[in-house]
């Protein structure tokens, strides 16, 4: 795996000559910031050695390397997921490339449904911890050494610097930030009635299938997180609607200008 991570590595690295230290994970319905980065180049996933191709909709598969209020950054405009049938090393193989091109912060951001009865669709979480409910974790097996300690800490999984600053933002722009705790699982399917009632007695306070593999490996390899859900649909038991993959993006991309202007200014500020 470590020889499948430094040709990836290798190959952005003589394609961009990336001098960026923030790096940003698009999710569901949140490609469209990537229009917001004044794009120096861009490369298909297809064309990155080892890189697995996501054919998820809404997720336009390719990286990109541009400049975000006069920072230079390496945005994935898409993800891979777990329930594609990619392992966790696979699905993670972006943040070991952009830890070996010296990324120190990493921001991820997501579509997840809302479990806390006080939010509502189109509110911004910032997220404060996870629950790892995958069933499997991209550090398990043989460790590699030149990331991390095999045991890594993750008791301040999302920078609480970020976050302070994100608050701040936040404030300083009119905006409504809720917080709370991501739990991420395996999917495809939506959740059973009990299930949601199960992750909200256990402290969850949205629900969705990504995120929590790459956080694990960015503090692995001792990167700086900052996390972000859009509540797309409500998933309060006894509450909750069936919402369509189509409905999530499409939610997403109302609520997605509210993400780039604090993923712009956090950028700034960083």
């Amino acid at each position: 795996m470590l020889q499948k991570i430094k040709e990836a590595a290798d190959f952005i690295q003589q394609r961009f000559q990336p001098e960026a230290e923030v790096a940003i994970v698009l999710g569901s319905g949140l490609g469209d910031f990537a229009n917001e980065i004044e794009v120096i180049d861009a490369v298909p996933y297809g064309e990155i050695p080892n890189f697995p191709v996501s054919e998820v909709p809404g997720h336009a598969g390719r990286m990109v390397y541009g400049v975000v209020k006069g920072k230079k950054v390496l945005a994935m405009q898409g993800r891979f997921h777990y329930y594609e049938g990619f392992s966790m090393q696979e699905c993670t193989i972006h943040v070991r490339v952009f830890s070996l091109l010296g990324i120190k912060k990493l921001f991820v951001s997501n579509a997840a449904g809302g479990l806390n009865p006080n939010f509502k669709v189109g509110d911004l979480m910032m997220i404060s911890d996870h629950i790892n409910h995958f069933g499997d974790n991209p550090l398990r097996g043989k460790n590699l050494e030149v990331f991390g300690t095999r045991f890594p800490a993750m008791n301040d999984a999302y920078s609480p610097e970020l976050r302070v600053m994100a608050k701040s933002i936040a404030e300083e722009n009119g905006m409504i930030l809720q917080q709370g705790v991501y739990i991420g699982l395996a999917g495809p399917n939506f959740e059973t009635q009990a299930e949601l009632k199960f992750f909200s007695i256990i402290g969850a306070d949205a629900v969705g299938m990504s995120t929590v593999p790459e956080v694990l490996v960015a503090r692995h390899c001792g990167m700086e997180v900052f996390g972000m859900s859009i509540i797309t649909n409500i998933a309060v038991p006894g509450l909750n609607e069936e919402a369509s993959h189509e409905e999530v993006q499409d939610a997403a991309k109302i609520t997605g200008p509210k993400v780039k202007l604090l993923f712009e200014e956090l950028i700034n500020k960083c």
